[in-house]
């Protein structure tokens, strides 16, 4: 099992980021963080890198229930997912599968609910690829 869905689509990066944002909101996650790599590496150790954002997104309903199964839990959370641009018009999107980062934790609650929350994500990177 791998530890990320993805698929690569065309387009311009900016619409693609737009659209997942879209696509996760319609699947009951919102995006708590925004990390622009390419600005970042940029800023802290003068290189250029590719266009490469990480979105941090959440679902309250799931996050609030496996926050009371298992406190420590947060340091799993938000569920990453990525948008990277390979070359111009050609973009990777990604997002970390949590059914497999939740087999490192003994508990029925969280594996029910990583299950539910891989389908979410996995319909998002379904939805973006079936878009080309």
């Amino acid at each position: 099992m791998s530890y990320y869905f993805t698929t690569t689509v065309n387009g311009r990066f900016e619409a693609i980021e737009k659209r997942v944002v879209e696509l996760l909101k319609n699947e009951g996650f919102g995006v708590l963080t925004k990390i622009d790599i390419q600005q970042t590496l940029s800023d802290k150790l003068q290189v250029d890198f590719k266009k490469y954002t990480i979105l941090g997104a959440c679902n309250p309903p799931f996050a609030y229930k496996v926050l009371l199964a298992e406190d420590k839990i947060g340091t799993m959370l938000p569920c990453n997912v990525i948008i990277q641009e390979h070359s111009p018009n050609v973009i990777e999107v990604s997002a970390i599968n949590p059914m497999v980062s939740m087999q490192a934790v003994d508990s029925k609650t969280l594996g029910e609910v990583a299950q539910e929350v891989s389908l979410k994500l996995e319909n998002v990177i379904n939805k973006i690829e079936n878009e080309k």
